[in-house]
């Protein structure tokens, strides 16, 4: 199904299709007529299905202008989430004029959100404590809305938003449409649909057939204390673009961390005991370009969508399949493809086969790449970029070089020279 094919405004038709969007994903195609009808929704997918879309859509379509009181709700888990969200529901909506998105989240300065909201705004992004405090300041009325929103909902819950989901679901109109995403559908969740929405129709779109056909999944045996010098040796082997690499705990992001920064790698951390402003700022750095490896808890696997990601590394095997297939969606965005590498211990062995065991086919093991191998591949590489250096750029003055240096053989020079750029 094309966008064509939907029964909505022409403003959204364009703004979507402005953003290279013409065919609906899976999830978009199942929920958007249920919801332009006024249904209400529980769809299971995994981040990077077009969820935010298939939510954006609907809401805008409800959207009255003329009226700048809060008229529709996002609640999302986390602050980056938040801010993409709003993002690309103002980018959906970019061609209905006067129309007011707002991101309100912990971390900024409550007095700015406070006077956009006085202004008026159309639709609120918000994480729930944060909504929560708007509330009680008589900053946010939700009277007038008429669509809720809760994206990943299972991520909520389980970092304690369950008393503030209740508590904003309580105070929005009980004439209301409600559309709940989760990657996952705990017991959690099913309380939540079941007493805040009305018949939900459920959509479940398999979050094994999206993004790991484009993913080259390949898991390593080694032991406990020869695992640093293992991911030594992937990054070495593989040429890194951008790499995430993920650990279990602060302290194993830490320790990957420190020894990696000896390594004179751009590179930083992230996990869930920094501040607000220090994660913003090392995400920002990740996205912009300033560092190619980012080391991280689970903190930065759900919702945070980062171009270009071109291998994952899973230090510490995940708790569980639906932890290792968020983390490694963050590579093979936008159709293009990626590699995901677990380096597997002894004592992680039982967790690993669990998860081999629900992806099948999917996971190859393969050996370490020897030094004699990574030695050939680094060889491999200079080469290949020199070649393609004669390929694309006028090198006549150096060829000039070369030839003064009569007393050697070019060829000889040629080794020479691929010596220093191996041994330096």
């Amino acid at each position: 199904m094309n966008f064509d094919d939907l029964n909505i405004s022409d403003e959204i038709k364009k703004a979507i299709g402005d953003m290279g969007f013409a065919k609906l994903t899976p999830i978009q195609q199942k929920a958007i007529p249920q919801a332009l009808k006024g249904k209400d929704i529980t769809g299971q997918a995994q981040t990077g299905s077009g969820k935010t879309i298939a939510f954006a859509v609907p809401i805008l379509e409800r959207i009255f202008i003329p009226d700048r009181s809060p008229q529709a709700i996002v609640l999302c888990p986390t602050r980056e989430l938040c801010m993409q969200v709003a993002s690309e529901i103002s980018k959906v909506g970019g061609n209905i004029k006067k129309l007011k998105v707002l991101a309100v989240y912990g971390g900024q300065p409550i007095g700015k959100q406070t006077r956009v909201l006085k202004k008026g705004v159309h639709i609120v992004v918000g994480t729930p404590g944060r909504v929560i405090d708007h509330i009680e300041r008589g900053n946010l009325d939700l009277i007038g809305v008429e669509s809720v929103v809760l994206d990943e909902a299972d991520e909520m819950l389980e970092m304690g938003f369950r008393e503030d989901i209740e508590r904003i679901l309580s105070d929005v109109p009980r004439q209301r449409q409600t559309l709940l995403f989760s990657a996952t559908i705990p017991l959690d969740v099913r309380r939540i649909a079941e007493k805040y929405q009305n018949n939900p129709e459920f959509i479940r779109i398999s979050n094994k057939k999206k993004n790991i056909p484009k993913i080259a999944q390949y898991a390593f045996r080694c032991d406990i204390k020869d695992k640093f010098n293992s991911l030594i040796r992937l990054i070495e082997a593989y040429d890194v673009n951008r790499a995430l690499i993920f650990c279990n705990t602060k302290k194993s992001v830490d320790f990957v961390y420190k020894h990696l920064k000896k390594y004179d790698f751009k590179l930083d951390s992230l996990h869930g005991d920094m501040t607000q402003q220090t994660r913003d700022k090392v995400m920002n750095k990740f996205r912009n370009g300033n560092i190619n490896i980012l080391v991280a808890t689970d903190v930065a696997a759900r919702g945070l969508d980062i171009a270009n990601v071109d291998m994952i590394i899973n230090y510490d095997v995940p708790q569980n399949t639906d932890d290792y297939i968020h983390r490694i969606g963050r590579t093979a965005r936008a159709g293009s493809t990626g590699f995901a590498f677990t380096l597997v211990s002894k004592d992680e062995l039982s967790r690993f086969n669990n998860i081999k065991k629900e992806n099948p086919g999917k996971i190859v093991e393969k050996d370490l790449p020897t030094l004699q191998e990574i030695s050939s591949i680094k060889t491999k590489k200079i080469l290949s970029d020199a070649k393609s250096l004669i390929d694309g750029s006028d090198i006549e003055d150096y060829i000039r070089i070369i030839k003064d240096e009569s007393e050697y053989d070019g060829l000889e020079l040629a080794a020479a020279l691929l010596k220093m750029m191996r041994e330096k």
